[in-house]
Protein backbone atom coordinates (compact mmCIF):
# COMPACT_ATOMS: atom_id res chain seq x y z
CA UNK A 1 0.00 0.00 0.00
CA UNK A 2 1.18 3.58 -0.63
CA UNK A 3 0.07 5.68 2.62
CA UNK A 4 -0.06 9.39 2.59
CA UNK A 5 0.58 11.14 6.30
CA UNK A 6 -0.31 15.02 6.68
CA UNK A 7 1.22 16.34 9.49
CA UNK A 8 4.51 15.64 10.97
CA UNK A 9 4.98 16.92 14.35
CA UNK A 10 5.38 15.08 17.09
CA UNK A 11 2.55 12.35 16.84
CA UNK A 12 2.90 12.54 13.17
CA UNK A 13 6.49 11.57 13.01
CA UNK A 14 5.56 9.10 15.89
CA UNK A 15 3.01 7.64 13.08
CA UNK A 16 5.24 8.22 9.96
CA UNK A 17 7.67 5.57 12.06
CA UNK A 18 5.07 2.95 12.94
CA UNK A 19 3.91 2.81 9.17
CA UNK A 20 7.22 3.13 7.95
CA UNK A 21 7.56 -0.73 9.24
CA UNK A 22 4.49 -1.86 8.62
CA UNK A 23 4.59 -4.90 6.53
CA UNK A 24 1.58 -3.68 4.25
CA UNK A 25 3.32 -0.38 3.58
CA UNK A 26 5.50 -0.29 0.57
CA UNK A 27 5.78 3.18 0.10
CA UNK A 28 5.17 6.65 2.39
CA UNK A 29 4.19 10.03 1.41
CA UNK A 30 4.51 12.74 4.42
CA UNK A 31 3.25 16.01 3.81
CA UNK A 32 3.19 19.12 6.14
CA UNK A 33 2.06 22.72 6.00
CA UNK A 34 5.88 23.39 6.66
CA UNK A 35 8.07 21.63 3.91
CA UNK A 36 11.16 21.36 5.78
CA UNK A 37 9.55 19.99 9.21
CA UNK A 38 8.00 17.32 6.35
CA UNK A 39 11.42 16.63 4.92
CA UNK A 40 12.97 16.05 8.42
CA UNK A 41 10.44 13.79 8.89
CA UNK A 42 11.17 12.09 5.76
CA UNK A 43 14.49 11.42 5.99
CA UNK A 44 14.04 9.83 9.35
CA UNK A 45 11.69 7.21 8.18
CA UNK A 46 12.90 6.61 4.90
CA UNK A 47 9.38 8.21 3.29
CA UNK A 48 9.20 10.95 0.58
CA UNK A 49 8.10 14.19 1.58
CA UNK A 50 5.66 15.79 -1.08
CA UNK A 51 3.16 19.13 -0.87
CA UNK A 52 -0.09 19.07 0.58
CA UNK A 53 -1.51 19.48 -2.52
CA UNK A 54 0.21 16.40 -3.88
CA UNK A 55 -2.29 14.15 -1.40
CA UNK A 56 -5.30 14.82 -3.52
CA UNK A 57 -3.85 15.32 -6.59
CA UNK A 58 -1.72 12.28 -7.55
CA UNK A 59 1.31 14.29 -8.68
CA UNK A 60 4.78 13.16 -7.59
CA UNK A 61 4.51 9.92 -6.66
CA UNK A 62 0.49 9.17 -7.65
CA UNK A 63 -2.58 9.27 -5.35
CA UNK A 64 -1.50 7.10 -1.88
CA UNK A 65 -3.92 4.28 -0.93
CA UNK A 66 -4.74 6.30 2.38
CA UNK A 67 -4.36 9.15 3.78
CA UNK A 68 -3.05 9.88 7.64
CA UNK A 69 -3.94 12.64 9.62
CA UNK A 70 -1.86 14.43 11.93
CA UNK A 71 -1.94 18.03 11.36
CA UNK A 72 -3.14 20.98 13.65
CA UNK A 73 -6.35 20.79 14.56
CA UNK A 74 -7.93 23.48 12.78
CA UNK A 75 -6.55 21.79 9.29
CA UNK A 76 -8.49 18.08 10.60
CA UNK A 77 -12.10 18.85 9.28
CA UNK A 78 -10.62 20.56 5.67
CA UNK A 79 -8.80 17.64 5.03
CA UNK A 80 -11.33 15.08 6.20
CA UNK A 81 -13.33 16.50 3.69
CA UNK A 82 -10.60 16.78 0.74
CA UNK A 83 -10.03 13.15 1.63
CA UNK A 84 -13.81 12.17 1.51
CA UNK A 85 -14.14 14.33 -2.24
CA UNK A 86 -10.61 12.46 -3.79
CA UNK A 87 -12.27 8.93 -2.64
CA UNK A 88 -9.35 8.42 0.03
CA UNK A 89 -9.64 6.35 3.16
CA UNK A 90 -8.68 8.34 6.31
CA UNK A 91 -7.57 7.83 9.95
CA UNK A 92 -7.46 11.36 11.70
CA UNK A 93 -6.43 12.52 15.14
CA UNK A 94 -8.90 13.45 17.41
CA UNK A 95 -10.18 15.72 17.09
CA UNK A 96 -12.19 16.51 13.88
CA UNK A 97 -12.81 20.02 14.78
CA UNK A 98 -12.95 21.72 17.93
CA UNK A 99 -17.05 22.46 17.80
CA UNK A 100 -20.12 21.17 16.65
CA UNK A 101 -20.63 22.60 13.44
CA UNK A 102 -17.49 21.93 11.57
CA UNK A 103 -17.71 18.49 13.51
CA UNK A 104 -21.24 17.98 11.93
CA UNK A 105 -20.10 19.57 8.46
CA UNK A 106 -16.88 17.41 7.78
CA UNK A 107 -19.07 14.27 8.64
CA UNK A 108 -21.59 15.11 6.03
CA UNK A 109 -18.72 15.40 3.22
CA UNK A 110 -17.46 11.72 4.65
CA UNK A 111 -21.38 10.58 4.19
CA UNK A 112 -22.13 12.11 1.13
CA UNK A 113 -19.30 10.56 -0.31
CA UNK A 114 -19.79 7.20 1.39
CA UNK A 115 -16.00 6.98 2.46
CA UNK A 116 -14.43 5.63 5.23
CA UNK A 117 -13.05 8.06 8.33
CA UNK A 118 -11.71 6.35 11.69
CA UNK A 119 -10.97 8.61 14.15
CA UNK A 120 -7.35 8.03 16.72
CA UNK A 121 -8.95 6.97 19.82
CA UNK A 122 -6.12 5.05 20.74
CA UNK A 123 -7.01 3.56 23.98
CA UNK A 124 -9.77 1.46 22.09
CA UNK A 125 -6.59 -0.67 20.97
CA UNK A 126 -5.09 -0.85 24.76
CA UNK A 127 -5.09 -4.39 26.01
CA UNK A 128 -6.72 -3.00 29.89
CA UNK A 129 -8.98 -1.39 28.71
CA UNK A 130 -9.77 -4.21 25.95
CA UNK A 131 -10.26 -6.63 28.95
CA UNK A 132 -12.26 -4.20 31.17
CA UNK A 133 -14.84 -4.00 28.03
CA UNK A 134 -14.70 -8.11 27.67
CA UNK A 135 -15.23 -8.52 31.77
CA UNK A 136 -18.29 -5.66 31.77
CA UNK A 137 -20.19 -7.26 28.57
CA UNK A 138 -19.54 -10.76 30.19
CA UNK A 139 -21.31 -9.57 33.56
CA UNK A 140 -18.19 -10.39 35.27
CA UNK A 141 -18.33 -7.48 37.71
CA UNK A 142 -21.85 -8.28 38.21
CA UNK A 143 -24.61 -4.63 37.80
CA UNK A 144 -21.51 -2.18 37.51
CA UNK A 145 -22.68 0.87 39.72
CA UNK A 146 -19.20 2.91 39.78
CA UNK A 147 -16.45 4.30 36.91
CA UNK A 148 -13.92 6.20 38.17
CA UNK A 149 -11.32 7.86 34.86
CA UNK A 150 -8.39 9.54 35.55
CA UNK A 151 -6.25 10.99 32.95
CA UNK A 152 -3.15 13.62 34.28
CA UNK A 153 -0.40 14.82 32.57
CA UNK A 154 3.00 15.44 34.12
CA UNK A 155 3.36 19.10 32.84
CA UNK A 156 1.60 21.32 31.03
CA UNK A 157 1.52 22.15 27.06
CA UNK A 158 3.00 25.05 25.99
CA UNK A 159 1.43 28.06 26.40
CA UNK A 160 0.09 29.11 22.99
CA UNK A 161 -0.92 25.42 22.22
CA UNK A 162 -4.27 26.00 24.21
CA UNK A 163 -6.05 28.68 22.99
CA UNK A 164 -5.86 26.13 19.94
CA UNK A 165 -6.77 22.97 21.96
CA UNK A 166 -10.56 23.72 22.74
CA UNK A 167 -10.18 23.47 26.71
CA UNK A 168 -9.02 20.48 29.10
CA UNK A 169 -12.41 18.84 28.41
CA UNK A 170 -12.40 19.06 24.45
CA UNK A 171 -8.38 18.20 24.47
CA UNK A 172 -8.46 15.78 27.31
CA UNK A 173 -10.95 14.37 29.15
CA UNK A 174 -12.57 13.80 25.31
CA UNK A 175 -10.53 10.68 25.63
CA UNK A 176 -12.29 9.53 29.17
CA UNK A 177 -15.76 10.12 27.57
CA UNK A 178 -15.30 8.28 24.50
CA UNK A 179 -13.54 5.03 26.58
CA UNK A 180 -15.89 5.16 28.57
CA UNK A 181 -18.73 5.09 26.33
CA UNK A 182 -16.78 1.81 24.88
CA UNK A 183 -16.73 0.33 27.67
CA UNK A 184 -19.52 0.03 29.42
CA UNK A 185 -21.48 0.18 26.33
CA UNK A 186 -24.07 2.85 27.81
CA UNK A 187 -24.42 6.45 26.95
CA UNK A 188 -24.24 9.22 29.34
CA UNK A 189 -27.41 11.14 29.85
CA UNK A 190 -26.33 13.95 32.21
CA UNK A 191 -23.30 15.48 32.85
CA UNK A 192 -22.15 18.23 35.80
CA UNK A 193 -18.55 19.24 35.74
CA UNK A 194 -16.31 21.86 37.35
CA UNK A 195 -12.90 22.95 37.13
CA UNK A 196 -9.86 24.96 38.81
CA UNK A 197 -7.58 27.40 37.41
CA UNK A 198 -5.76 27.66 40.25
CA UNK A 199 -2.24 26.58 38.45
CA UNK A 200 -0.70 28.27 36.05
CA UNK A 201 -1.54 31.68 34.84
CA UNK A 202 -1.42 30.71 31.10
CA UNK A 203 -4.57 28.41 31.93
CA UNK A 204 -6.14 31.51 33.23
CA UNK A 205 -4.88 34.02 30.53
CA UNK A 206 -6.26 31.20 27.82
CA UNK A 207 -9.92 30.71 29.78
CA UNK A 208 -9.30 27.41 30.24
CA UNK A 209 -8.51 25.38 32.91
CA UNK A 210 -5.59 23.00 34.53
CA UNK A 211 -7.64 20.78 36.09
CA UNK A 212 -11.52 19.67 36.13
CA UNK A 213 -13.72 17.08 37.10
CA UNK A 214 -17.16 15.69 35.90
CA UNK A 215 -20.05 13.77 37.05
CA UNK A 216 -21.74 11.62 34.33
CA UNK A 217 -24.91 9.86 34.77
CA UNK A 218 -25.42 6.71 32.30
CA UNK A 219 -28.33 5.52 31.06
CA UNK A 220 -28.71 2.83 33.41
CA UNK A 221 -28.08 4.80 36.48
CA UNK A 222 -24.19 3.98 36.62
CA UNK A 223 -22.14 7.09 38.02
CA UNK A 224 -18.95 8.20 36.75
CA UNK A 225 -16.49 10.84 37.83
CA UNK A 226 -13.51 11.75 34.89
CA UNK A 227 -10.95 13.86 36.54
CA UNK A 228 -7.87 14.88 34.51
CA UNK A 229 -4.99 18.07 35.12
CA UNK A 230 -2.52 19.10 33.57
CA UNK A 231 0.08 19.15 36.54
CA UNK A 232 0.49 15.70 37.84
CA UNK A 233 4.29 16.04 38.30
CA UNK A 234 4.17 12.48 39.77
CA UNK A 235 4.07 11.21 36.18
CA UNK A 236 1.71 10.68 32.91
CA UNK A 237 -1.18 8.73 34.66
CA UNK A 238 -4.48 7.40 32.56
CA UNK A 239 -6.39 4.43 35.16
CA UNK A 240 -10.15 3.60 35.11
CA UNK A 241 -11.34 1.87 38.04
CA UNK A 242 -15.35 -0.29 37.51
CA UNK A 243 -16.66 -1.13 40.55
CA UNK A 244 -19.53 -3.69 40.43
CA UNK A 245 -22.11 -5.53 42.42
CA UNK A 246 -19.62 -8.61 42.17
CA UNK A 247 -16.11 -7.83 41.56
CA UNK A 248 -13.58 -4.71 40.74
CA UNK A 249 -11.08 -3.82 37.62
CA UNK A 250 -8.64 -1.55 37.42
CA UNK A 251 -7.05 -0.61 33.82
CA UNK A 252 -3.65 1.27 33.90
CA UNK A 253 -2.57 0.17 37.58
CA UNK A 254 1.10 -1.29 36.85
CA UNK A 255 4.73 -0.80 38.21
CA UNK A 256 4.92 2.06 36.43
CA UNK A 257 1.87 4.46 37.93
CA UNK A 258 3.35 7.17 39.19
CA UNK A 259 1.31 6.56 42.40
CA UNK A 260 3.00 6.14 46.27
CA UNK A 261 1.08 4.16 48.84
CA UNK A 262 1.02 5.23 51.86
CA UNK A 263 0.68 2.66 53.59
CA UNK A 264 4.08 1.22 55.48
CA UNK A 265 4.72 -1.89 53.80
CA UNK A 266 4.15 -0.04 50.19
CA UNK A 267 7.09 -0.75 47.84
CA UNK A 268 7.24 3.10 47.60
CA UNK A 269 7.21 5.28 44.64
CA UNK A 270 7.50 3.02 41.07
CA UNK A 271 11.32 3.44 39.87
CA UNK A 272 10.22 4.22 36.61
CA UNK A 273 6.96 6.09 35.97
CA UNK A 274 5.38 6.79 32.64
CA UNK A 275 6.50 9.93 30.96
CA UNK A 276 4.33 10.77 29.15
CA UNK A 277 1.11 9.41 26.08
CA UNK A 278 3.42 8.26 23.36
CA UNK A 279 5.32 5.64 25.91
CA UNK A 280 1.93 4.62 27.84
CA UNK A 281 0.02 3.63 24.57
CA UNK A 282 2.60 2.34 22.21
CA UNK A 283 1.20 -0.70 21.43
CA UNK A 284 -2.53 1.03 21.12
CA UNK A 285 -1.18 3.56 18.45
CA UNK A 286 0.47 0.66 16.48
CA UNK A 287 -2.80 -1.13 16.61
CA UNK A 288 -5.25 1.23 15.60
CA UNK A 289 -3.07 2.28 12.55
CA UNK A 290 -2.94 -1.89 11.82
CA UNK A 291 -6.03 -1.52 11.75
CA UNK A 292 -6.79 1.38 9.81
CA UNK A 293 -4.99 -0.50 7.31
CA UNK A 294 -7.15 -3.66 6.96
CA UNK A 295 -9.80 -1.03 7.26
CA UNK A 296 -8.69 0.79 4.32
CA UNK A 297 -8.14 -2.81 2.55
CA UNK A 298 -11.90 -3.85 3.08
CA UNK A 299 -10.80 -6.68 5.55
CA UNK A 300 -12.07 -4.99 8.73
CA UNK A 301 -15.19 -3.17 9.82
CA UNK A 302 -14.33 0.71 11.10
CA UNK A 303 -13.97 0.65 14.71
CA UNK A 304 -14.06 4.21 15.37
CA UNK A 305 -15.77 6.13 12.65
CA UNK A 306 -16.64 9.81 12.79
CA UNK A 307 -19.96 9.73 14.74
CA UNK A 308 -18.18 7.83 17.72
CA UNK A 309 -15.67 10.97 17.61
CA UNK A 310 -19.05 13.09 17.64
CA UNK A 311 -20.37 11.62 20.58
CA UNK A 312 -17.45 12.13 22.90
CA UNK A 313 -17.47 15.90 22.23
CA UNK A 314 -20.79 16.36 22.96
CA UNK A 315 -20.04 15.19 25.86
CA UNK A 316 -16.72 17.53 26.37
CA UNK A 317 -19.82 20.01 24.98
CA UNK A 318 -22.05 19.38 27.59
CA UNK A 319 -19.13 19.67 30.80
CA UNK A 320 -18.53 23.22 29.33
CA UNK A 321 -21.50 24.52 29.81
CA UNK A 322 -21.81 22.80 32.92
CA UNK A 323 -19.11 24.19 34.04
CA UNK A 324 -19.70 27.86 32.62
CA UNK A 325 -23.49 27.95 34.01
CA UNK A 326 -22.84 25.79 37.28
CA UNK A 327 -25.24 23.16 36.72
CA UNK A 328 -26.43 19.81 35.25
CA UNK A 329 -27.00 19.68 31.67
CA UNK A 330 -28.68 16.48 29.85
CA UNK A 331 -27.24 15.40 27.18
CA UNK A 332 -31.25 16.18 25.07
CA UNK A 333 -29.66 19.89 25.58
CA UNK A 334 -26.38 19.34 23.00
CA UNK A 335 -27.20 18.89 18.98
CA UNK A 336 -26.50 16.24 17.06
CA UNK A 337 -27.45 13.20 18.72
Amino acid sequence: MRIGLIGTGRIGTFHAEVLSRHPAVDSLLVADADPERAAVAATRTGASAVPVDAMFTGEVHGLPDALVICSATAAHAPLIARAARAGLPAFCEKPIALDLPGTLGALAEVEAAGSILQLGFMRRFDAGYAEARAAVREGRLGRLHTVRAVTSDPAPPPADYLPLSGGLYRDCLVHDFDILRWVTGREVSEVYATGSDAGPAMFREAGDVDTAAALLTLDDGTLATATATRCNGAGYDVRMELAGELDQLAVGLDDRTPLTSAEPESPGAPPKPWPGFLERFAPAYEAELDAFLRVARGELANPCDGREALHALRIAEACEISRRERRPVAMEEIPGG
